[in-house]
């Protein structure tokens, strides 16, 4: 008996600790900034993108060559915003429009979600700064197409 209730002593412990700042509110804010940044880029809309990032957004994408070097592909907030007024998600047909948002992890100022996207996925965080959640970080990577394989 005294085994069960310190095992359940532990397990609400661990639960509080892992739901720290986690309001309904902030999840949804949470989920709201991976929404528009993704239907920024079907939209073409850089306006919608901006309000989504941190001015000091790190995008990454890890590549590697044909001769196996790997090296860094880096992306700045402005560059991202550049490149959404371009439009190129606005060929993306509607029912093709993916736009996953799990959100992974959630503290008091900070995020961590996964955004799939019709033909990528991003890893996001996102942090609380003034009162709003924006995007800091994000590694993505391409989704392999159907003839290629998984490494």
């Amino acid at each position: 008996m005294r085994r069960n209730l310190l095992f359940v002593f532990l397990l609400m412990a661990v639960t509080a600790i892992s739901t720290i700042g986690q309001t309904d509110a902030d999840r949804e804010a949470i989920r709201r900034t991976a929404l528009d940044y993704a239907e920024s880029y079907y939209e073409g809309n850089g306006d919608k993108m901006e309000t989504a990032l941190s001015p000091d957004l790190a995008k990454r994408i890890a590549n590697t060559n044909a001769q196996g070097r790997s090296s860094l592909g880096h992306m700045s907030a402005m560059t991202l915003v550049q490149i959404i007024r371009t439009g190129g998600g606005k060929a993306t047909p509607k029912a093709e429009q993916q736009k996953d948002v799990t959100i992974l992890d959630v503290m008091v100022n900070s995020a961590t979600v996964k955004l799939e996207m019709r033909d990528w996925v991003d890893y996001m965080h996102i942090a609380k700064m003034n009162g709003k959640w924006v995007i800091v970080n994000v590694l993505w990577e391409g989704k392999p197409k159907k003839d290629e394989k998984k490494n």
